[in-house]
């Protein structure tokens, strides 16, 4: 008969190894013996398992009631048999509300319930892979009172009490705030923190986006800057200038968003882009941001202030399929720079034709540093002459010009507008003036007194430069010339410019000796002298006053140029004039009291070795 207490299998493993162990050579101990010692140890065995079961279970038990992780165990189906109440509290319920539910029903939408039974039969389909017994997301679950909350998921599984069988645990981790933090740290990277609009990088990504379509469709780009923007931010303060750029930012959203589904960015501190996409006419988009600019220029009232803006804008409209977003971005910022050169408050649609002619341009512009230090500048001189002694000279004035290896020979006027732009006016300035003042020195040296001044005109940036009156000593004292053979032109442009120290700089010069010269066009000119009181001892008529001359006596032109000699004579400056054609106009020049002259009817220009020539001329 089997023990009391022991299975009937294992009483008959204890008789086996008791006959085995009864049949030794030597050792001789009846069966129902050693069947009883077996027992014992058998029992000894069983319950230390037991035991160990126990304690397993318990400290199980224990690891899940207390925690902080969500637990629920479930049945095969997935249905929770078991849940803790970490879980139950994340959800707002009590662990008896859960049971009976299956996993995938906690789910807050139903893209969620779909990714936990995706989990749930990944783990049914596992057979053996241990990478498919464990399935980890972040999902979404339903609070009781909350709503959506995110949480981070893991289903694994759990062996069951027969061999081969198993049982899903769902283990969940709050991840709501974390989650919240995370995307409000990638809000703040693809957005302005003042406006809340995209800004540059989602910008470019939803350009690069659009442009990546296959769609037969157009696609416009729309740069838009504000005009003066730093007048509202330095005379009313940066708080009202970031209301202001609220402001605009719902302006423009409301033109382009509202009904065109436009994407609206905010590039820069006043800079503002626009997307759109579709079947887009140029006309229509036009009509957009001209509706756009004149809501910009309705002011916003502001600590009791109307403030109203207007903006530049450059816009393009082309084919999705018409080159990449570096072109595209390209043209718009070309057609916005142009519209800001046309006088700002406007719009500009992009042209291939002019691009290509400013391009043409730009490329010029880019190597004038190259080209100086190269030598592929020199000085072109202009010769005037006394009126009443026309084989008299009465100074030179010498200008640049650049000998283009490719386009030939290019005057002032065709690249010292673009070096304004580069910031080469000045060393081409200071090259200029250090090559003038060689030539004079060189002058004097061979013809003594009867060499001629020599007259340079200064470029607006050179002329407000803070170092000017030092390189003039400079290079006056190199070439050992008294200050007086230098005459330094300048215009009314140039004296009215606040970013520089003019006139504190003619002073100065003029206290040295250098002979100090403005340029005419006007009365209004003329009388910047006595109400700056500029030390000027020359003035040079210049423009539609000289023009006005070249084909007769025009009865009001020649009032208005005798007023202004007139003028010029009490306040005892000596007149001069370029520009001059003819011989016929020198004289009734001359004739209205001008004293000297330059122009094509003396020399159009003349080279270096053409100057020195008629310099040798003349002294004789």
């Amino acid at each position: 008969m089997p023990e009391p207490g022991f299975a009937p299998g294992l009483a008959e493993v204890a008789r086996h190894w008791a006959a085995t162990l009864a049949d030794t050579n030597g050792v001789t101990l009846p069966c129902e013996e050693l069947e009883g010692i077996l027992l014992n140890v058998a029992r000894d065995t069983v319950k230390a398992a037991e035991s160990t079961r126990d304690a397993s279970g318990e400290r199980f038990a224990s690891l899940y009631s207390a925690s902080p992780m969500g637990i629920a165990l479930a049945d095969p189906a997935g249905e929770i048999v078991e849940a803790n109440d970490a879980l139950a509290t994340l959800l707002g319920l009590a662990p008896d509300d859960l049971r009976g539910r299956n996993i995938a029903d906690l789910g807050a939408a139903g893209r969620d319930a779909v990714s936990l039974r995706r989990g749930l039969d990944k783990l049914k389909n596992a057979d053996g892979n241990t990478d498919g017994k464990k399935h980890e997301e972040r999902v979404r679950f339903e609070h009781a009172k909350d709503g959506p909350l995110w949480v981070d998921v893991t289903l694994t599984e759990l062996p069951g009490d027969t061999p081969g069988s198993a049982y899903p645990i769902l283990m969940v981790q709050d991840a709501n705030e974390l989650h919240l933090l995370q995307e409000q740290l990638r809000h703040q990277n693809l957005h302005d923190s003042l406006t809340g609009l995209p800004n540059s990088s989602q910008f470019t990504t939803h350009l690069e986006a659009a442009l990546g379509s296959t769609a037969q469709e157009q696609i416009a780009l729309i740069y838009l800057d504000i005009d003066g923007f730093k007048v509202v931010n330095d005379g009313l303060g940066a708080g009202v200038g970031d209301q202001v750029l609220r402001g605009i930012a719902r302006k423009l959203s409301a033109v382009f968003t509202s009904e065109h589904d436009g994407f609206v960015a905010r590039l820069s501190g006043d800079g503002f882009a626009v997307l759109l996409r579709g079947e887009l006419a140029a006309t229509k988009v036009i009509a957009l941001v001209e509706q756009a600019l004149d809501d910009l220029a309705e002011p916003i009232y502001l600590a009791g202030h109307g403030i109203g803006v207007s903006a530049s804008a450059g816009i393009v409209v082309r084919a999705v399929s018409e080159g990449g977003p570096a072109e595209l971005l390209r043209a718009a910022e070309i057609a916005l720079h142009r519209a800001k050169e046309a006088g700002k408050a406007q719009w500009m649609l992009f042209d291939p034709e002019a691009d290509a002619r400013d391009r043409s341009r730009y490329q010029l512009g880019a190597v004038i540093a190259g080209a100086l230090e190269n030598g592929e500048f020199s000085l072109i001189y202009q010769p005037t002459v006394k009126l009443a002694k026309p084989d008299e000279l009465a100074a030179v004035n010498a200008g640049l010009r650049w000998n283009h290896p490719e386009r030939g020979e290019l005057d002032s006027d065709e690249f010292y507008p673009l070096a304004e732009t580069t910031g080469m006016t000045i060393p081409l300035g200071k090259w200029l003036l250090a090559e003038s003042l060689a030539a004079t020195a060189r002058w004097r040296d061979e013809f003594g007194d009867s060499a001629p001044d020599v007259c340079v005109r200064l470029p607006t940036r050179l002329a407000i430069d803070p170092d000017l009156v030092l390189l003039v000593k400079e290079q006056l004292n190199r070439h050992g010339l008294p200050a007086r053979a230098l005459r330094l032109c300048t215009s009314a442009e140039s004296i009215l410019d606040p970013r520089g120290e003019v006139l504190d700089s003619m002073a100065t010069l003029s206290d040295l000796g250098a002979q100090m010269v403005l340029t005419v066009s006007g009365t209004a000119d003329l009388e910047l002298i006595p109400v700056h009181k500029l030390p000027v001892r020359h003035v040079i008529l210049s423009g539609a006053i000289i023009d006005a001359l070249a084909d007769g006596d025009d009865a009001a032109a020649v009032r208005n140029l005798e007023h202004i000699i007139t003028r010029a004579r009490e306040l005892n400056l000596r007149v001069g004039a370029e520009g001059v054609s003819n011989d016929e106009q020198a004289a009734r020049l001359r004739k209205l009291g001008v004293l000297a002259a330059r122009g094509s009817f003396v020399s159009e220009s003349a080279t270096g070795d053409e100057v020195d020539e008629l310099i040798e001329r003349h002294a004789r």
